[in-house]
């Protein structure tokens, strides 16, 4: 049987169609392609950004700010002295961009002017370090990103 050019051109059609369903289908099932949101109410999210610009501009206007360092114990956050360590409250959340089963929190409960995070809890990679904290009824944010090894 002999086949001309528009048959051709039908079927052509036909066989890219059927990659292309597969292909969609396939990474659509396949739970090791993660398609989810970064943020899961993303609208009520994008409501705050002003309030966060503002926490923000609070933690960069501080003459002296809590520094985040990587070290081999893990991630330690240390305030500064002028802090009394006891009137800092807060969380400070551990955001992995490329899988979201990493994501965790850590509250801020400080005996002494620094907080560990012990480098068993942190997976190698790019982590994003987001310190929500208040001193004396005035609200800070302070972000990092930070990569393990």
């Amino acid at each position: 049987m002999k086949i001309n050019w528009g048959t051709g051109i039908v079927i052509a059609f036909a066989l890219f169609i059927t990659f292309i369903l597969y292909f969609v289908l396939s990474v659509q099932s396949n739970s090791k392609y993660d398609n989810e949101l970064v943020v899961e109410e993303y609208y009520k999210h994008d409501a705050k950004f002003g309030d966060e610009m503002v926490r923000i501009q609070n933690a960069t206007d501080l003459a002296q700010k809590p520094v985040i360092t990587n070290t081999s114990e893990g991630i330690t956050i240390v305030f500064p002295d002028i802090y009394i360590p006891k009137d800092i409250k807060g969380t400070v959340s551990f955001y992995r961009p490329s899988n979201k089963k990493f994501d965790f929190d850590v509250p801020i409960s400080l005996s002494g002017s620094s907080l560990l995070i012990p480098a068993k809890r942190l997976v190698g990679g790019r982590w994003e370090i987001n310190m929500e904290w208040q001193y004396q009824g005035k609200q800070y944010l302070t972000k990092e990103i930070i990569y393990i090894k």
